[in-house]
């Protein structure tokens, strides 16, 4: 199967708050997206972690 899961970590707090999938033969880079961040209470930049 091609979709693999993505775990997104907060990249001013580092926590691992969101969860997602991925298909890895079209999405060959990181994923990056803007979600809400509980423990700074704002939208902050979230990379896709290993």
């Amino acid at each position: 199967m091609p979709r693999e899961l993505a775990i997104l970590a907060c990249s001013e707090c580092k926590r691992r708050n969101y969860t997602t999938t991925r298909n890895k033969r079209t999405m060959t880079n990181r994923l990056e997206m803007l979600k809400y961040c509980p423990a700074e209470r704002k939208r902050t930049l979230h990379k896709e972690v290993k």
